[in-house]
């Protein structure tokens, strides 16, 4: 017997998991057939039940299980931050016992949003610890000062060894815990350096096991690879709650954050903040920043409402057609589809009779935002008309709708809540594709059929 059993020990082989996503592989392979990621297996020795073992036994609960009815809802409430934008991706707030991971570029902000988060949150007599483990403590101090988040309950610890972080939670008992960042601490008695597979892992399990013990929420600082991704194991998304990505060029002040994940709301809004001098700044009404002309517009512009998610957004699209000076026409698009738009002024020609082809035509955004929804279609037609003939478009008017090859104007979701935005913003005049709208007070709605249709209404 066992000799039978040394046998076996012998021909058991060790497998290969993927540490991104659990893929487990006989043999080493160089790319993940699961997730697609490469160098991600590693070599490990395979569990083998002791021969007669049994199944586990069940053991007491440590609570009974109760009607779904029955469970109250103070658990799920949440406590608003003082910080609406943020607020408002969360859903109305941070859930106690949560865990948020905030991901994005190096430099956009994340540090001093959360750092006014928890200036906010200290404000009101809560106690915040805020564990930093990229920067000195003078630094952030420093930060604080700069942005006016100095606060007597807001406590900073430049910890990065996780059990040095649970000493401080011990001893101060906040309410709320800021990690910068996770990629950065350490946990004892796990293999590995910081920002690793496992090092990331344990860190972010123990900080989730100690959210839900307690009831304190935590945020989490995340850095991003190349593609914009959450760096470290595809785990990290799963252990936590809510995952958000604050996004922003370096060329603009404009930050966006995103929400990629959560389990307390929605997932489609979109917050919208300013980097200044100061910190960082909530702009709740963020389509002025998109627009260069308010009342009348010049020749080869035009205004059209965009949706980020469920958020519409005022933008402005200008168009400049000149004379070639190569025998090949250029095509110059920045801030949208640079495949489109070559395929709107095509159409704009075959089926509008408008000559586009013996044109240099640069096509852009007003304020550095980027559009790829197609109901920005219409602006483009519309603009590069307008520059074509030299004439502007009417004052005070939106242009909404997609363009087909055939030359018709296909309906875009979300109409109403676009000209709703329109008319807040004072605009009194839309063309959009011809369906079923619901009126909307304060704007006249035009609807055309097709795109020579929108363009004789903008000539008369």
């Amino acid at each position: 017997m066992c000799f039978r059993l040394e046998a076996m020990a012998k021909k058991t082989r060790p497998i290969h998991t993927c540490s991104e996503c659990g893929y487990v592989s006989p043999k080493w392979l160089g790319r993940c057939p699961d997730c697609g990621a490469w160098g991600t297996l590693e070599e490990k020795a395979p569990v083998v039940a002791a021969p007669g073992a049994s199944a586990s036994k069940g053991v007491a609960p440590s609570s009974p299980a109760q009607p779904i009815t029955k469970i109250g809802t103070q658990a799920t409430k949440t406590v608003r931050t003082g910080i609406g934008e943020l607020d408002r991706v969360l859903g109305s707030g941070i859930v106690p016992g949560s865990v948020v991971l905030m991901a994005g570029e190096p430099g956009v902000g994340k540090s001093t949003l959360l750092l006014e988060v928890a200036s906010r949150w200290a404000q009101l007599g809560r106690t915040v610890l805020y564990a930093t483990a990229e920067e000195s403590a003078g630094q952030v101090r420093s930060r604080a000062e700069r942005t006016g988040a100095l606060q007597e309950t807001l406590y900073l610890a430049a910890e990065s060894n996780l059990d040095g972080v649970f000493g401080h939670v011990d001893k101060l008992q906040p309410s709320l815990i800021i990690v910068d960042s996770v990629q950065t601490m350490h946990a004892v008695g796990v293999e590995g350096v910081s920002g690793g597979v496992a090092q990331s892992r344990a860190v972010t399990a123990a900080l989730t096991s100690l959210a839900k013990s307690t009831g304190i929420p935590v945020l989490l600082v995340g850095h991003v690879t190349k593609d914009g991704n959450v760096a470290g194991p595809r785990v990290l998304e799963h252990l936590v709650d809510v995952v958000l990505n604050f996004e922003g060029d370096r060329q603009s002040s404009l930050r966006m954050l995103r929400g990629i994940k959560n389990r307390f709301g929605a997932t489609d809004e979109v917050g919208c903040f300013e980097q200044t001098s100061g910190g960082i700044r909530e702009v709740a009404d963020p389509s002025g920043l998109f627009l260069s002309h308010r009342g009348s517009t010049p020749d080869g512009s035009a205004v059209t409402v965009a949706m980020d998610g469920v958020r519409p957004i005022l933008a402005e699209v200008q168009a400049l057609t000149v004379d070639p000076v190569a025998k090949n026409p250029r095509r110059v698009v920045t801030g949208l589809d640079s495949n489109r738009v070559p395929m709107v002024l095509a159409v704009l020609q075959a089926r509008a009779g408008q000559r586009t082809n013996d044109k240099d035509a640069y096509v852009a955004t007003v304020g550095g935002m980027r559009i790829t929804e197609t109901a920005t279609d219409l602006a483009v037609a519309l603009a590069t008309w307008s520059s074509l003939h030299e004439q502007p478009l009417p004052a005070k008017t939106v242009v909404i709708g997609e363009v087909g090859l055939a030359g018709e104007l296909r309906p875009v979701p979300n109409v109403e809540r676009r000209l709703m935005e329109a008319a807040r913003l004072g605009y009194k005049n839309a063309i959009v594709p011809r369906g079923e709208i619901e009126p909307v007070d304060g704007i006249r709605v035009h609807q055309a059929g097709t795109l020579g249709q929108a363009i004789a209404a903008v000539a008369g």
